[in-house]
């Protein structure tokens, strides 16, 4: 094709306190591999570092960089009115702690057209730039980690429940009626969920590649893990039959681990066998996962794992039937935009 034959893109961002990586994210897209025309829309969140003030000089020095105002701060509220302030037949999701590789939306558009998709996307990989950060890298594309998410993990071209991030037709994003508001957390794998409800094709492909950042910190980390527990606990009561086994693995964790160390104490100490299995199993999972880390690094793998598994198996026995409640009663706005397609 010729650069005129190449679909406009738009790149939306939602960022918030995100000074640390947010010019070099930007500078990722803008130095895609795409001969068609682009643009990028920066959602702004009240953050209180100096994301506003980088996202100030990115626009002036590229016609391309544009902003909008996302006062509430929630991470789907920016994505809808990202989209809305955007202008493209193809839409491409990135955040403000992701690197795309330089082919990425060349591929992506390529992939649309193939597959007749109305979202693809790949693979969520993580990199860190310390030790700790190298340990929750190794933790989240691990099967032990993550278990067969092939976003995490990689794995086949082909349909999937959902993707990282997602590069769209504007028109799914439309009749969608764009993200729901009320999901603070799990935003995509609902808007997924609804795209495939009314017949549209989600296509995964280890083609796609998106660096990403950990949380620098193990409390960043169990609160991450955490509300992505509470929040598909939402999406499966908003979406019945939606839940499958892999996302009952670490709840059925904590309640066997916790049952094991109150029946441990009080009533047999062959109950600890099922905490101490647990630690064991860890700590060898952790031994492939961090094949050619530092040692520093491959000795908190197993804390990158437990935070991971218990925080999100907490979020998930934890979650309010009232959030459910509140979400299920949402009513989402219908977005308006380009009628162009791909």
């Amino acid at each position: 094709m010729s650069a005129a034959q190449y679909p406009a893109v738009s790149v939306i961002m939602p960022v918030l306190n995100e000074e640390r990586h947010l010019r070099n994210s930007v500078r990722h897209i803008l130095e895609q591999e795409y001969p068609g025309e682009m643009e990028v829309v920066i959602a702004l969140g009240p953050s209180t570092d100096r994301t506003d003030e980088i996202a100030a000089e990115l626009v002036a020095e590229d016609p391309r960089v544009h902003t909008v105002p996302n006062p509430t701060g929630r991470t789907p509220a920016a994505l809808n009115a990202a989209i809305k302030a955007s202008r493209h037949p193809v839409v491409v999701r990135v955040d403000g702690h992701g690197m795309l590789s330089p082919n990425y939306i060349a591929t992506a558009v390529r992939l649309l057209e193939e597959t007749g998709a109305q979202n693809v996307g790949g693979i969520m990989h993580a990199e860190g730039e310390n030790a700790w950060e190298d340990a929750v890298a190794a933790a989240m594309t691990s099967k032990i980690g993550v278990g067969n998410a092939a976003f995490h993990t990689g794995g086949q071209a082909g349909p999937a429940e959902t993707v990282y991030l997602g590069v769209f037709r504007r028109e799914a994003l439309e009749r969608a009626d764009g993200y729901n508001v009320e999901f603070i957390r799990a935003q995509d794998w609902e808007l997924n969920f609804r795209i495939r409800e009314a017949g549209g094709l989600i296509w995964f492909s280890p083609e796609l590649k998106v660096q990403y950042r950990p949380r620098p910190t193990v409390k960043a980390l169990a609160k991450q893990y955490k509300d992505y527990g509470r929040w598909r606990h939402v999406v499966a009561r908003y979406h019945a039959g939606s839940i499958n086994l892999r996302y009952l693995a670490p709840p059925t964790a904590v309640v066997a681990i916790v049952a094991g160390l109150v029946l441990g104490a009080t009533v047999t100490p062959w109950a600890l066998v099922v905490p101490g299995g647990y630690v064991a199993a860890i700590v060898a999972g952790s031994l492939p996962a961090g094949k050619g880390l530092s040692l520093k690094a491959r000795a908190q793998i197993p804390v990158a794992l437990a935070t991971m598994h218990m925080c999100w198996g907490f979020g998930f026995l934890t979650s309010p039937r009232s959030l459910a409640k509140r979400v299920i009663a949402s009513r989402r706005p219908a977005m308006t935009g380009s009628s162009e397609t791909v």
